[in-house]
Protein backbone atom coordinates (compact mmCIF):
# COMPACT_ATOMS: atom_id res chain seq x y z
CA UNK A 1 0.00 0.00 0.00
CA UNK A 2 2.29 2.71 -1.31
CA UNK A 3 -0.58 4.81 -2.30
CA UNK A 4 0.32 8.57 -1.85
CA UNK A 5 -3.27 9.06 -0.53
CA UNK A 6 -2.69 6.75 2.18
CA UNK A 7 0.12 7.64 3.13
CA UNK A 8 -1.30 11.17 3.41
CA UNK A 9 -4.38 10.10 5.29
CA UNK A 10 -2.10 7.99 8.20
CA UNK A 11 0.08 11.17 8.72
CA UNK A 12 -2.81 13.07 8.78
CA UNK A 13 -3.74 10.56 11.33
CA UNK A 14 -0.84 10.79 13.34
CA UNK A 15 -0.57 14.34 13.49
CA UNK A 16 -4.33 14.54 14.51
CA UNK A 17 -3.62 11.96 17.68
CA UNK A 18 -0.49 14.18 18.44
CA UNK A 19 1.96 11.40 17.23
CA UNK A 20 5.06 12.55 15.39
CA UNK A 21 5.58 9.42 12.52
CA UNK A 22 8.89 11.01 11.60
CA UNK A 23 11.80 10.78 14.52
CA UNK A 24 12.83 14.63 14.53
CA UNK A 25 15.85 15.96 17.05
CA UNK A 26 15.09 19.29 18.53
CA UNK A 27 18.63 20.92 20.05
CA UNK A 28 19.71 16.99 20.11
CA UNK A 29 16.67 15.62 22.01
CA UNK A 30 14.79 12.99 19.87
CA UNK A 31 11.07 13.56 19.96
CA UNK A 32 10.23 9.84 21.43
CA UNK A 33 12.33 11.29 24.45
CA UNK A 34 10.28 14.38 24.74
CA UNK A 35 7.19 12.94 24.76
CA UNK A 36 8.05 10.10 27.58
CA UNK A 37 9.62 12.67 29.16
CA UNK A 38 6.08 14.96 29.51
CA UNK A 39 4.56 12.26 29.91
CA UNK A 40 6.55 11.17 33.17
CA UNK A 41 6.31 14.58 34.20
CA UNK A 42 2.05 14.68 33.86
CA UNK A 43 1.86 11.34 35.63
CA UNK A 44 4.68 12.32 38.45
CA UNK A 45 2.33 15.10 38.95
CA UNK A 46 -1.09 13.32 39.14
CA UNK A 47 0.86 11.31 41.70
CA UNK A 48 1.56 14.22 43.59
CA UNK A 49 -1.82 16.11 43.47
CA UNK A 50 -3.51 12.50 44.77
CA UNK A 51 -0.75 11.93 47.71
CA UNK A 52 -1.86 15.82 48.82
CA UNK A 53 -5.18 15.11 48.70
CA UNK A 54 -4.70 11.43 50.74
CA UNK A 55 -2.44 13.02 53.05
CA UNK A 56 -4.89 16.50 54.37
CA UNK A 57 -5.25 15.95 58.41
CA UNK A 58 -8.82 15.77 58.16
CA UNK A 59 -8.81 12.81 56.03
CA UNK A 60 -6.23 11.30 57.90
CA UNK A 61 -7.88 11.24 61.03
CA UNK A 62 -11.10 9.82 59.31
CA UNK A 63 -9.50 7.64 57.26
CA UNK A 64 -7.32 6.28 61.05
CA UNK A 65 -10.72 6.19 62.86
CA UNK A 66 -12.28 3.92 60.15
CA UNK A 67 -9.65 1.56 60.15
CA UNK A 68 -9.10 1.68 63.92
CA UNK A 69 -12.81 0.67 63.87
CA UNK A 70 -12.40 -2.05 61.80
CA UNK A 71 -9.69 -3.22 63.27
CA UNK A 72 -11.14 -3.98 66.79
CA UNK A 73 -14.13 -5.35 64.80
CA UNK A 74 -11.24 -8.11 63.43
CA UNK A 75 -10.45 -8.53 67.34
CA UNK A 76 -6.44 -7.74 65.62
CA UNK A 77 -5.11 -6.97 69.12
CA UNK A 78 -1.49 -6.43 67.70
CA UNK A 79 -2.99 -3.61 65.24
CA UNK A 80 -5.50 -2.03 67.77
CA UNK A 81 -2.36 -1.55 69.70
CA UNK A 82 -0.50 -0.23 66.70
CA UNK A 83 -3.00 3.04 66.67
CA UNK A 84 -3.05 3.71 69.99
CA UNK A 85 -0.69 6.08 71.31
CA UNK A 86 2.03 5.46 74.50
CA UNK A 87 0.36 8.49 76.37
CA UNK A 88 -3.25 7.65 75.71
CA UNK A 89 -5.33 8.68 78.75
CA UNK A 90 -9.18 8.58 78.55
CA UNK A 91 -11.89 10.11 80.76
CA UNK A 92 -12.51 6.47 82.61
CA UNK A 93 -9.01 6.85 83.57
CA UNK A 94 -7.34 4.33 81.55
CA UNK A 95 -4.16 4.43 80.10
CA UNK A 96 -3.21 2.24 76.80
CA UNK A 97 -2.53 -0.91 78.30
CA UNK A 98 -5.49 -0.57 80.29
CA UNK A 99 -8.01 0.14 77.64
CA UNK A 100 -6.59 -2.50 75.53
CA UNK A 101 -7.08 -5.07 78.29
CA UNK A 102 -10.49 -3.86 78.40
CA UNK A 103 -11.33 -4.19 75.04
CA UNK A 104 -10.26 -8.04 74.96
CA UNK A 105 -12.24 -8.25 78.00
CA UNK A 106 -15.05 -7.43 76.66
CA UNK A 107 -15.40 -8.44 72.71
CA UNK A 108 -14.34 -11.54 73.99
CA UNK A 109 -17.81 -12.56 74.60
CA UNK A 110 -19.46 -10.48 71.41
CA UNK A 111 -19.32 -12.60 68.42
CA UNK A 112 -19.34 -10.78 64.75
CA UNK A 113 -18.88 -7.25 66.16
CA UNK A 114 -19.87 -4.34 63.79
CA UNK A 115 -18.99 -0.92 64.66
CA UNK A 116 -21.04 1.77 62.59
CA UNK A 117 -20.70 5.93 63.00
CA UNK A 118 -22.95 8.19 61.97
CA UNK A 119 -22.75 11.75 61.25
CA UNK A 120 -19.20 11.53 61.78
CA UNK A 121 -17.11 15.12 61.63
CA UNK A 122 -13.44 15.82 61.77
CA UNK A 123 -11.96 18.92 63.20
CA UNK A 124 -8.07 19.54 63.32
CA UNK A 125 -6.30 21.92 65.31
CA UNK A 126 -2.53 22.17 64.84
CA UNK A 127 -1.42 18.64 65.63
CA UNK A 128 -4.74 16.93 67.28
CA UNK A 129 -7.51 15.70 64.95
CA UNK A 130 -10.86 15.59 66.59
CA UNK A 131 -12.88 13.11 64.81
CA UNK A 132 -17.00 12.72 66.84
CA UNK A 133 -19.70 10.70 65.80
CA UNK A 134 -22.47 8.48 67.32
CA UNK A 135 -21.24 5.06 67.84
CA UNK A 136 -23.67 1.59 67.36
CA UNK A 137 -22.77 -2.03 68.25
CA UNK A 138 -24.32 -5.00 66.29
CA UNK A 139 -23.44 -8.04 66.52
CA UNK A 140 -24.70 -11.60 67.19
CA UNK A 141 -27.26 -12.26 69.92
CA UNK A 142 -26.37 -12.81 73.53
CA UNK A 143 -26.42 -11.66 76.95
CA UNK A 144 -23.40 -9.46 76.62
CA UNK A 145 -24.01 -8.40 72.89
CA UNK A 146 -27.58 -7.30 74.15
CA UNK A 147 -26.03 -5.46 77.84
CA UNK A 148 -23.57 -3.43 75.42
CA UNK A 149 -25.83 -2.69 72.88
CA UNK A 150 -28.20 -1.34 74.86
CA UNK A 151 -25.59 0.69 77.12
CA UNK A 152 -23.93 1.84 73.99
CA UNK A 153 -26.53 2.37 71.02
CA UNK A 154 -28.33 4.69 73.76
CA UNK A 155 -26.07 7.04 74.49
CA UNK A 156 -27.43 10.43 73.42
CA UNK A 157 -23.83 11.99 72.79
CA UNK A 158 -21.61 11.12 70.05
CA UNK A 159 -18.07 9.68 71.44
CA UNK A 160 -15.15 11.72 70.37
CA UNK A 161 -11.59 10.55 69.44
CA UNK A 162 -8.51 13.04 69.42
CA UNK A 163 -5.74 11.66 67.32
CA UNK A 164 -2.29 13.38 67.50
CA UNK A 165 0.41 13.87 64.87
CA UNK A 166 3.33 12.02 65.82
CA UNK A 167 6.23 13.21 63.41
CA UNK A 168 6.55 15.42 60.13
CA UNK A 169 5.02 12.13 58.20
CA UNK A 170 1.71 13.15 57.01
CA UNK A 171 0.05 9.32 57.77
CA UNK A 172 1.67 8.99 61.72
CA UNK A 173 -1.24 9.88 63.83
CA UNK A 174 -2.12 8.18 66.90
CA UNK A 175 -5.09 7.91 69.24
CA UNK A 176 -4.79 9.44 72.67
CA UNK A 177 -7.83 10.25 73.96
CA UNK A 178 -11.59 8.87 73.94
CA UNK A 179 -14.39 10.63 75.34
CA UNK A 180 -18.27 10.18 75.70
CA UNK A 181 -19.96 12.36 78.72
CA UNK A 182 -22.92 9.99 78.45
CA UNK A 183 -20.84 6.85 79.07
CA UNK A 184 -20.14 5.93 82.57
CA UNK A 185 -17.52 3.18 82.96
CA UNK A 186 -17.23 1.69 86.64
Amino acid sequence: MNCPEFLDLTHALAHSLALDPTPTKVAGVPSWFRQGFYGGLGLALLIGLFLIWLWQPERQVHRHTENFLRTIEKRDWTGVADFIGNDYQDQWGDDRARVLERMREILRYLRRIRIDATNAAVRVDNQHGYWSAKITIDGDQGEVTALVKERVNSLARPFELEWRRQSAKPWDWKLVRVSNASLEIP
